[in-house]
């Protein structure tokens, strides 16, 4: 049994524009790495689901869970006590540009 009360994550819907706009980049250049990048996305979701509090504590409530390398993109998440999912965030753009979120 988990200890968070819903299969899925709510997702602010800032969020949900990250997801998009990053794979629209992506599916400019490629379908491929497109299909890449989501796939990455959703495992990072399954993990976080799976063990939502192996990511340590950071600034503003929230978590960072790392895609794979080659996705240079960050899971944001926090506990509220479902899990919110508060950005996609790009690692090298931007730092915290999420946390009015």
């Amino acid at each position: 049994a988990s200890s968070v009360a819903s299969n899925e994550p709510r997702w602010h819907p800032a969020a949900v524009l990250d997801a998009e706009e990053a794979r629209n980049w992506y599916a400019e250049r490629s379908p491929f790495a497109a299909r890449g990048f989501l796939l990455a996305l959703d495992d990072a979701v399954r993990a976080i689901m799976l063990a939502p509090e192996m990511a340590p504590l950071e600034s503003y409530g929230c978590r960072r869970y790392l895609l794979p390398n080659r996705y240079p993109f960050t899971l944001v998440y926090r506990l509220t006590p479902d899990i919110e999912v508060v950005a996609v965030a790009h690692q090298r753009r931007r730092p915290e540009y999420w946390q009015q979120r």
